[in-house]
């Protein structure tokens, strides 16, 4: 029971769910919102040939614990990333894998730099919360040398291009198309456009604009991570 912080910490993690569509049984529970996306806290209670169990975390556990909200999401999104490393699947070879966090780890090609990639994590289930890990928006704008643009096709996993090969009006396009025909409604997690800016090391959500050549800065909304 999650009675004790120090004894279940270590069983902390995030899924990511989509705020309207999960409101009811999110009334109390220990979130935080990205946009239309609800990172929300759950607890593992167990695991058990690939099958696991967990419960939500609410706000009275966080007055129990005497723990601010801000210190245990950042804990449990590391549980998550430990429990569930980020991967990616590159235009190549078209398959998952690549150790690409680390320095000199992994190199993208110049498909995946031109193109993007697909990021999710080595379970795939509600892998678009690897989206979220620590660092990872970072090194991947790194890797492809631009701010980038993030599509959640699911829960599963998120679509990552780069900002100068893409304007938003083409992918507003490509998401829709995706999540009518491949996305089943169990699924889905958002409709909206997400934009990284590696500069300031923000997620901000995507507003429609006229211009496809600039991103004016009245043009995004910065969200907290």
């Amino acid at each position: 029971t999650p009675d004790s912080y120090q004894k279940i910490k270590k069983y902390l993690f995030v899924k990511p769910l989509n705020k309207k569509e999960h409101s009811l049984e999110m009334e109390d529970a220990v979130h935080e919102d990205v946009g239309d996306i609800a990172c929300v806290l759950y607890m593992m209670l167990s695991n058990t040939n690939g099958y696991f169990t967990d419960i939500k975390i609410k706000n009275q556990h966080l007055e129990q614990w005497e723990m601010t909200k801000e210190a245990v999401m950042e804990e449990a999104l590391k549980n998550t990333c430990q429990m569930a490393p980020p991967l990616i699947c590159t235009n190549d070879e078209n398959k998952w894998g690549g150790s690409f966090m680390e320095n000199g780890a992994f190199c993208l090609s110049k498909s995946d730099k031109v193109m993007g990639v697909r990021l999710s994590t080595n379970t795939k289930e509600y892998g678009a919360i690897s989206v979220f890990y620590p660092g990872v928006l970072q090194r991947l704008a790194q890797l492809m040398g631009s701010d980038l643009y993030i599509l959640f096709t699911s829960v599963h996993e998120a679509m990552i291009h780069p900002k100068r090969m893409f304007c938003p009006e083409d992918l507003e396009r490509i998401l829709k198309e995706t999540l009518k025909e491949a996305t089943p409604d169990e699924d889905y997690l958002s409709d909206e456009i997400y934009y990284y800016d590696r500069g300031a090391r923000k997620i901000m959500k995507w507003k429609k604009v006229v211009s496809k050549v600039t991103l004016p800065a009245s043009c995004v909304e910065i969200l907290p991570l």
